[in-house]
């Protein structure tokens, strides 16, 4: 196990994963619960770096029944899922504390959000370089190589470290036209 980067910490029979333990992915995903045969078998939960979970029943390697649970404490529902939906878009924390005051957007469901290097794309599970086409975590741990599909949806979806929250200039305003100025005076 070591040689591919994961290990284990618990019970074996005949030189396998037996009983209960803990077997941490290179990946620092870690699963604990129980194994049989060099299986997840029985009850187990996968934790991910993120802070997520997935809490299952498991059987021969597979997850025959489980439920998976966010990082900020929501939970998926499989069937009526009502969040983040066409109708409603807020984040979940701002379904549990409400909004933020006028004036302060909230960017991610994390306020304030993450800082991303110069260059990079936040993707959800980490930060994206576009020159070398790698995901790492936001800790920094290598994640992956985007794909061509991938690196052309977080290009074109994700929030960007040069971002910003801009001003508008009413003199200047673009909907006014190049040669047009706006009186401020009602706004004074």
């Amino acid at each position: 196990m070591e040689l591919i980067g994961s290990s284990y910490n618990g019970g074996t029979k005949n030189g396998r994963m037996d009983g209960k333990g803990v077997y941490t992915f290179p990946t620092a995903t870690k699963y604990e619960g129980e194994v049989k045969d060099g299986m997840f078998h029985g009850k187990g939960v996968l934790h991910f770096p993120n802070g997520s979970k997935y809490e299952a029943t498991w059987e021969n390697g597979k997850a025959k029944q489980g439920s998976f649970t966010f990082a900020d404490g929501l939970q998926y529902q499989e069937k009526d899922w009502d969040y983040c939906d066409g109708y409603d878009r807020r984040f979940y924390s701002e379904r549990c504390n409400g909004f933020r005051p006028p004036g302060e957007s909230q960017l991610t469901d994390l306020h304030p959000p993450r800082v991303i290097p110069d260059g990079c794309y936040d993707c959800g599970d980490g930060f994206y370089d576009p020159n070398t086409r790698v995901v790492t975590s936001h800790t920094g741990r290598f994640r992956r190589n985007a794909d061509d599909s991938e690196h052309e949806w977080i290009v074109r979806t994700c929030r960007k470290a040069w971002d910003q929250v801009v001003e508008v200039d009413l003199e200047k305003s673009v909907a006014t036209g190049p040669e047009e100025t706006v009186s401020t005076e009602a706004y004074e």
